[in-house]
Formats: C-alpha cells, sequence, structure tokens
C-alpha cells in the first residue's frame, strides 16, 4: 500500500499515525510536561529554602518586629534592622507605576484594536521595542534625561498647583531637586507599559464582535459601545495584564536604584527620598560580611519580597475569579417571570 493510499481520508493527505505510536506520543508528551512542572515547584522550593536558612538568624532576633521596625543600622555590635521602609517604598512606587501605565495601556490597546493601517502597525512595533530595552538604559535616561526635566518643570508646576490643595496637596511638597520616588514610580510606569499594553491588546481582541455591533445597533456611539460591551467583557483580561506589569515593578532593581536615593524613609510626599527592597539589596550586598546579621537581613529583605509576590499573585487570582462570575452574571438573561393566570 502506497503511501497515498494510506493517507486518512479527512486528513486531506496527512501522512497515517498508527494509534499505538499515537499513545505513545501522548504519553510522553504528558510525562514530559509533568517534569518539567514539578521541576519548576522543586525549584521555587529549594529557592524559598535557602532564603529562610540565610535570613533565619535575622527572623529569630527580630520576629515580628523586622516587618515593624524602621531603623537600618549595620553596625557589628550595635545591628537594628527594619524592613518597613523598604516596604513602604516598594508599594509606593508600584502604586505611582500601576497608577500611571494602566489608563494608558488600556487606551492604547483600544486604538491598536479600533484604527488600522499606518497609525496603528509603527505604534504597536514601538511598545514592542520598549519592552526589549535593558533596565540600566531606562536607569541611564532617567537620571540623566527624565530626572532634570521633572527638577526644573514637571515636580515644581505640581507642587505650585496641586501641592497647594488641601488633603492630596500633601503628596507633592518639598524641595523639587535630586532623586525621588515620583520619578522612580514614572520610570516604573514606562518599563511596564508595554507588557500591560501587549496583554490587552490581546484581550481587547477576543471581544466576540456581535457585542460592538449589537451596542451601535441600538444606537450607542463608539465610545459607549467600548464601555458597556468591550471593556466588561475584557475586565478581567486586564486585571490579569495589571497584575503582570505590577510584579514587574515590584522586582525591578537598576532603574529604580538609580533616581530613588536610596535613603530608608517613610513619608507622604512623593517629592523626596526613597528606598525600595531590590534597590537597596543591589546597594547593599557588596558591603554585608558573613559576620553579624547585616548579610541575613538582606536575605530576610529577599523574603519579604517573595511574601509580597505571593499575596499579589493570590490576590491576583481571586480578582481575577470575582470578576469573571460577575461578568458571567451580568452576561446571563433575565428570567421571566409569566403573568397571573397564563401557563409558565
Amino acid at each position: 500500500m502506497g503511501a497515498a493510499e494510506r493517507a486518512e481520508p479527512g486528513g486531506a493527505g496527512a501522512p497515517w499515525v498508527s494509534p499505538r505510536r499515537s499513545r505513545l506520543l501522548d504519553r510522553g508528551f504528558s510525562w514530559s510536561t509533568a517534569v518539567i512542572a514539578a521541576g519548576l515547584i522543586v525549584l521555587l522550593a529549594y529557592l524559598i529554602f535557602d532564603l529562610m536558612g540565610g535570613s533565619w538568624r535575622t527572623f529569630s532576633r527580630f520576629g515580628f518586629g523586622f516587618f515593624t521596625g524602621r531603623e537600618w543600622n549595620p553596625v557589628n555590635g550595635r545591628e537594628d534592622f527594619g524592613a518597613l521602609p523598604f516596604i513602604f517604598g516598594t508599594l509606593l512606587t508600584s502604586a505611582i507605576a500601576v497608577t500611571v501605565a494602566v489608563p494608558v495601556a488600556v487606551g492604547l490597546g483600544l486604538l491598536l484594536n479600533q484604527v488600522r493601517g499606518a497609525i496603528a502597525n509603527p505604534l504597536a512595533t514601538f511598545v514592542d521595542i520598549l519592552a526589549a530595552i535593558p533596565s540600566v538604559v531606562y536607569g541611564l535616561w532617567g537620571l540623566y534625561v527624565l530626572k532634570p526635566v521633572f527638577d526644573t518643570k514637571v515636580e515644581p508646576f505640581l507642587v505650585a498647583t496641586i501641592g497647594k490643595l488641601p488633603v492630596i496637596g500633601r503628596l507633592f511638597t518639598g524641595n523639587a531637586n535630586g532623586p525621588d520616588v515620583f520619578t522612580a514610580g514614572v520610570i516604573l510606569a514606562i518599563m511596564i507599559l508595554p507588557i500591560i499594553t501587549a496583554v490587552t491588546r490581546e484581550v481587547l481582541a477576543v471581544v466576540p464582535r456581535d457585542q460592538r455591533e449589537a451596542a451601535l445597533a441600538l444606537g450607542a456611539t463608539r465610545w459607549e459601545s467600548i464601555r458597556m460591551a468591550v471593556l466588561p467583557y475584557a475586565r478581567s483580561g486586564i486585571i490579569g495584564a495589571t497584575v503582570l506589569g505590577l510584579g514587574r515593578a515590584l522586582g525591578e532593581t537598576i532603574a529604580v536604584s538609580m533616581v530613588v536615593g536610596n535613603v530608608p524613609r517613610i513619608g507622604v510626599s512623593l517629592i523626596g527620598p526613597g528606598a525600595t527592597i531590590p534597590s537597596w539589596i543591589a546597594s547593599s550586598f557588596r558591603e554585608a560580611t558573613s559576620v553579624g546579621l547585616h548579610r541575613s537581613a538582606l536575605l530576610a529583605l529577599a523574603v519579604v519580597l517573595v511574601i509580597m509576590a505571593f499575596i499579589m499573585a493570590f490576590t491576583s487570582r481571586l480578582l481575577v475569579r470575582r470578576t469573571e462570575r460577575s461578568v458571567g452574571r451580568d452576561s446571563e438573561p433575565e428570567p421571566t417571570v409569566p403573568e397571573l393566570g397564563t401557563p409558565a
């Protein structure tokens, strides 16, 4: 029997594969993926075990006070370590980045899905190129280009306008000169913008076209169709994209350390220096020695960062599931109630 005769009738000339060989291929694929997944779990467990082993001296001495302590004194004999300023700086810079990046990313995703042709393709290529730029380049650009502009124009304007408002004005008070948290957050926003935009664009692209056309047919404008038909359907995917960007913002090191100032400080104003967990570890680990608790305290900071990442992942899964359930309930048709005296 020739190859042409052994071809599967519905396979358009595809080569015939015996059921035994197909079962072996499926079994091999299942085992290989299971081994890879188990290897990743083992690697993560080993990473946590190694970090806990190195940081155990710090946790055994300070206990929960390490999470709430504000002092960081590595001098041998008077060692006192607290992670609260670094936790605060990490969360603050990441919050600034997400606040700035998410509206821009969603707007770009909508633009790239609604507009075609000469504008969309170059813009999509430009956004994708931003993701390939190394973080040290972002740091140098922020230090020598973005920071001078912020010092002379942006931050003085914010201090002179928003800084005079009650309550919210406390975010923009101080001397707008030198390293500060606000500049670090803006650089992080630029860095996480490509990944949020890319995922948002793919999520918006799979929204059923029938939903958009139905909204337009009912008399809605283009913006109303996006607000009522597109964004609610893609809400869970946008939340997932935001969490991916937030994960990168939490762990970014080089770019932040160049502009944040690396000063352990807790303050309301964004116009002031600060420190994040990754930037402090990168700037202090070379000076830490095996004598004393300094190196153990830096490893404890790494453990804190891993805990923050786990909390963020758990919270994101919870938000995505709740969003999917709410969207599913909204899309279900309302039950009809039979009128009195009519058969159900």
